[in-house]
């Protein structure tokens, strides 16, 4: 049922000219996972070249990364994870999406939100995580890993933020407090209280 809904708001994104990036894209990325097994909604800031080639979120050097940790964690990106962005279309150069692109996408990202219905939200990055926090100078840094409720279409949501992987691509760390350890506990957290039927998260073995 899920799916088939989905189904319909996709249609009409993949129509969507509401703004300049419709005349850029080669795709629009419209969302990848299981939305009839999926109980997480991902949320990442924008599609990037390669997602803009192929159709599809966190494909790139960022997404093949994510996809290792998602792994380690005892967390299946093709049952647990319903993965969207917060505007469907790539942003010239990678940048930032503006109050108005994602003021055009809003209405098809708060229509898979309400859909899907999920147990929880993980804002994967800054840019996401704004989208709907008050504080538009809130620090990532400071509230990753802590949960939280939001607030979407008057229906309250369990939720958390982490960091983005395109950051750990800069940060190749693994001590103890750096991002890619944080990293690690943040999604070891999501499946322990989210996905507590899950077997045992695998020891981290990256460097």
């Amino acid at each position: 049922m899920k799916k088939e809904c989905l189904n319909i708001v996709e249609s009409k994104c993949r129509a969507c000219k509401s703004c300049a990036l419709s005349k850029t894209r080669h795709n629009v990325v419209f969302a990848d996972g299981n939305p009839e097994s999926a109980s997480i909604v991902f949320i990442g800031e924008a599609p990037g070249e390669m997602e803009d080639l192929e159709g599809k979120p966190f494909v790139g050097r960022a997404g093949e990364l994510l996809n290792e940790f998602l792994a380690e964690a005892g967390i299946s990106r093709e049952d647990d994870l319903y993965i969207i962005n917060t505007v469907k279309c790539r942003p010239p150069e990678n940048r930032i999406p503006t109050d108005a692109e994602k003021t055009a996408c809003e209405k098809f990202l708060n229509a898979q939100i309400d859909i899907m219905n999920p147990k929880a939200i993980v804002f994967c990055g800054a840019t996401a995580l704004k989208s709907f926090w008050p504080d538009q100078k809130v620090q990532i840094s400071k509230i990753r890993g802590n949960w939280f409720n939001v607030t979407i279409n008057g229906k309250e949501y369990k939720a958390m933020a982490i960091f983005h992987p395109s950051y750990l691509l800069r940060n190749h760390s693994m001590q103890d407090g750096s991002p890619r350890r944080l990293m690690q506990q943040d999604l070891i957290e999501i499946r322990n209280t989210i996905l507590s039927d899950r077997i045992p998260a695998q020891e981290f073995a990256m460097v």
